[in-house]
């Protein structure tokens, strides 16, 4: 068996993008490789093509990695509805949920899910890569742990940890994360990757000797800070920063960053097309001079809704619609902007709830134990149109047009694919009714996103052949982690 697990300092780290880097670096070298990542707490996921659901991030790699994309590749994934409560996908399949004071005690039967699916994926590739979830020095949390250490000890893995120069300490982060283990989890934790660097890689030499001296351990590399790597990320974390931007930008297309938002990945491809300008707004000021406003998927549709409302942003959509400007509701959006909201059975959390929607179709949601999972083909616009869909939601279109699973009415669109804007074709023909609606003179440009989401993966293999010590990481993963690696205190008590 070989194996690497890519750890990190912190959440948002780096770990996504080095682990797909490797995936697609070695897949190119001609090794069979495969991703995994034990338990990922995401609401931006993905369908496979026999219907299992697994985290958007595993897919992606599994693209990079040119494998299908498979359950075993996330064994588990938490799909938080709010603070202290998450729907679980067990082997790409609902699983119940999960309440914050069992996170230690209450995940065995994940774990073991997690370690068959590890093993079995590793007899069937030449490499699997790994990658951890936020830091494995969360020392509260070790004792149930899977996912990092856990995980690691489980197959005898070896671990490099990245950090995130952009951040700033990231050597106080990396000494850190190795004292904090234990003298055993130590003993797997190889060396470093540095994340996002700017500038001269002189400057940063003497800190790379002096933290090899400190812990004993390798640098693996530097990889440079690169601003075409965000697609298809995992989480949330910095969409504030996440927009695509045109200085010359003649539509403005305002997507509602609800706080449960999930699959955020829906609007990515809008920002490749040329003269459209892509935001997050969370307020009524943000919508304003919209062009298009996109309501995204939701974890959580009701809460979201009363978060909507409580902000005022259901007026100012309203009177958006009113206007006669384009909105789109994708899945959860899709069903606030019905007339009503059902939950009979309390999937939502509070059973036999009956919520009114915006009123802009004339749909209404029922939500059912039972979740969809599928990829849907047919067409709109004009267009041919794919995606996927993942939801409790049924809906029952009373009125208006069918358009892609869901309705229409004039400018107001709902559906329930996720990902159909990656649709070439569909997603100029939707930018045609807007930018008719808004009455701009709008020439779509001529991108595949699909061509483009390649060219960002062969871009990531590239800069880890250039910026990675790549056979020395295969070494590592093949031979497993060195004797005699030297323990730090104050884990090395431990």
């Amino acid at each position: 068996m070989s194996a690497l697990l890519v750890a990190g300092t912190t959440s948002d780290a780096g770990k996504t993008i080095v682990t797909t880097a490797l995936c697609r670096a070695y897949a190119r070298r001609g090794v069979k490789v495969a991703p995994f990542k034990a338990q990922n707490m995401s609401n931006n996921s993905m369908v496979c093509s026999d219907g299992a659901e697994i985290g958007r991030a595993q897919w992606i790699q599994a693209v990079a990695a040119g494998v299908e994309p498979e359950a075993a590749m996330n064994p588990v994934l938490l799909k938080p509805g709010g603070d202290r409560r998450s729907h679980v996908v067990v082997m790409g399949r609902p699983g119940g949920t999960i309440d914050s004071k069992d996170f230690v005690g209450g995940r065995i039967h994940l774990r073991d899910a997690a370690y068959d699916a590890f093993d079995d994926l590793a007899s069937r590739h030449d490499l699997v890569v790994v990658e951890g979830a936020g830091s494995p020095a969360e020392i509260n949390l070790r004792a149930g742990d899977y996912v990092n250490m856990g995980l690691a000890q489980h197959g005898r893995i070896p671990t490099v940890v990245v950090g995130d120069i952009d951040r700033g300490g990231v050597f106080a982060a990396l000494f850190g994360t190795v004292a904090l283990l234990s003298a055993a989890d130590q003993a797997l934790v190889c060396g470093f990757v540095i994340n996002k660097f700017r500038g001269d890689l002189d400057l940063l030499r003497p800190g790379l000797e002096e933290i090899g001296a400190l812990t004993g351990r390798e640098v693996y590399g530097v990889l440079p800070w690169h601003p075409d790597l965000w697609l298809d990320s995992e989480d949330a974390l910095d969409l504030a920063g996440r927009r695509a931007h045109d200085d010359e930008a003649r539509l403005r297309v305002a997507v509602v960053r609800l706080p449960r938002i999930s699959n955020f990945t829906d609007v990515d491809a809008l920002g490749i097309e040329p003269g459209v300008d892509v935001v997050f707004a969370s307020d009524v000021r943000a919508l304003a001079g919209a062009d298009l406003v996109v309501l995204p998927g939701t974890r959580a549709t009701l809460a979201d809704l009363a978060w909507l409302r409580a902000r005022g942003l259901d007026r100012a959509i309203l009177d958006h619609a009113s206007a006669g400007k384009p909105v789109l509701g994708i899945c959860g959006g899709f069903q606030m902007l019905g007339r009503r909201i059902l939950d009979p059975s309390g999937v939502e959390g509070v059973a036999g709830a009956d919520e009114a929607g915006l009123g802009l179709l004339d749909i209404t949601t029922t939500f059912e134990e039972e979740k969809v999972l599928r990829l849907p083909v047919g067409s709109a616009l004009g267009a041919p149109a794919h995606g996927y869909e993942i939801h409790h939601g049924r809906i029952t279109r009373h009125g208006g047009e069918e358009f892609l699973g869901g309705a229409r009415a004039d400018a107001v669109f709902g559906t329930m694919w996720h990902g159909s804007l990656e649709g070439d074709e569909l997603r100029r023909a939707l930018l045609a009714e807007v930018s008719a609606a808004a009455g701009a003179a709008y020439a779509p440009g001529d991108a595949s996103f699909g061509e483009l989401r390649e060219r960002r993966l062969d871009l990531l293999g590239d800069l880890a052949e250039e910026h990675l010590d790549l056979d020395a990481l295969l070494d590592l993963a093949t031979s497993g982690a060195p004797a005699g690696l030297p323990a730090v205190e104050p884990g090395a008590s431990r």
